[in-house]
C-alpha cells in the first residue's frame, strides 16, 4: 500500500482542533501524532504533503442524493460519475443515493439497477437507501436481505400517486 503524511495542519475531529501529522496508508487514516512529535517526525512515506496554514478535516458523507433519478419524465441532471466527480472536489468522500424499486419490480431489481449505474462509474465511496414503490408480501420479504447488503434505509412516499405513493396500510405494514 502506498503510504501519505499529512504535515503541519490543524486537524479538525469531532471533538477537537488538534495541530497534528496523519498518517494515511492506502486509503485508511492509520495514525495521528502532535506535529514536531518524534512519532510524527518517524513517519516515512512515499508522499508528503505540506497543510501549514491549513485545516484537515475528514471526507464528507452526503446522505441523500439522486444520481440519475428518474422522475416526471425527466432524469437528474448528475450522473455517477459526474456527480461524484463533483463530490469529491468539495471534499465528500462518500454519498448515499436512492435506489427505486418500480412499481410491478422487485426491490433486488430496484437495487441491481443502481448498482449497474454506480458500479465502476464513481469517484468515491456510495451506498444506497432503498425507495420502496410497491409495498406487496415479495417486497416485504426482501427488506431483511437487503438491509443484510448494507441498504441503509428504505423510503416510502404518502405523496406522488401512481408514482411512488403508499397509503397508511402499506406504510405500517412495512415498518
Amino acid at each position: 500500500m502506498t503510504t501519505t503524511v499529512i504535515r503541519n495542519g490543524l486537524v479538525i475531529t469531532a471533538a477537537d482542533e488538534i495541530a497534528a501529522d496523519v498518517l494515511v496508508d492506502g486509503e485508511a487514516v492509520v495514525a495521528l501524532a502532535a506535529t514536531g512529535s518524534a512519532v510524527a517526525q518517524g513517519w516515512n512515506a512515499a508522499t508528503i504533503i505540506d497543510a501549514s496554514g491549513m485545516y484537515v478535516v475528514p471526507g464528507g458523507v452526503d446522505a441523500h442524493t439522486h444520481m440519475e433519478m428518474p422522475f416526471g419524465g425527466t432524469y437528474a441532471a448528475d450522473t455517477f460519475e459526474t456527480g461524484t466527480r463533483a463530490a469529491a472536489w468539495g471534499g465528500t468522500t462518500t454519498i448515499v443515493d436512492f435506489a427505486i424499486q418500480q412499481v410491478g419490480g422487485s426491490l433486488r431489481e430496484g437495487l441491481d439497477a443502481w448498482h449497474a449505474k454506480a458500479d465502476g462509474n464513481c469517484a468515491i465511496d456510495y451506498a444506497f437507501h432503498m425507495i420502496m414503490a410497491d409495498v406487496n408480501e415479495g417486497s416485504l420479504k426482501e427488506m431483511e436481505a437487503l438491509v443484510g447488503e448494507g441498504v441503509t434505509s428504505f423510503k416510502l412516499f404518502m405523496a406522488y400517486p401512481g408514482v411512488f405513493y403508499s397509503d397508511d396500510g402499506k406504510i405500517l405494514r412495512a415498518l
